[in-house]
């Protein structure tokens, strides 16, 4: 039996929100699923994500295949770099301690990335709200008197 990690759609139309599922990979976009791992909220900016990533890495060391959004939601929570240092501790290239602080490590920079992102979006959207409203005025422009340097060369010449 192939197992996929995906979405599952809820939410009324054109208000999406997703169910992150593990399921059969013969079962239908919304219908039975295995587990529910957590939601994907797209329409918040940054889009609101909650992923249980124990139950996650478990199913990914199980073999289940994620759909290429699940692999960019999970990838963004960590949860691909973890089970990527879960597996050198494996083939004994470093213990779990050091893997575990590389995951903090790179966790607490994620998180610093991602709050300096927020901030800067809720400043932007504040500044945009609280700036004045500019309109443009069209400003009719005079017929100006033809110069006389032009009036000099149209004079008619005289032949001799």
């Amino acid at each position: 039996m192939a197992v996929k990690m995906r979405l599952q759609r809820h939410g009324s139309k054109k208000r999406p929100f997703y169910f992150i599922v593990v399921a059969d990979a013969r079962s239908p976009r919304d219908g039975k699923f295995i587990q529910k791992l957590g939601t994907y909220n797209p329409l918040t900016v940054p889009a609101t994500i909650q992923v249980d990533r124990q139950k996650a890495l478990d199913w990914l060391q199980k073999g289940a295949q994620p759909t290429d959004t699940v692999r960019r939601i999970l990838s963004f929570k960590g949860v691909l770099y973890l089970k990527h240092l879960l597996r050198g501790v494996g083939l004994g290239l470093f213990d779990e301690a050091t893997a575990m602080e590389k995951f903090t490590k790179w966790s607490t920079e994620h998180d610093a990335q991602v709050s300096k992102r927020q901030s800067a979006h809720k400043k932007a959207r504040t500044d945009r709200s609280q700036a004045p409203v500019v309109r443009k005025v069209e400003v009719q422009a005079e017929a100006a008197p033809a110069p006389e340097a032009d009036a000099a060369q149209e004079e008619p010449k005289t032949e001799e």
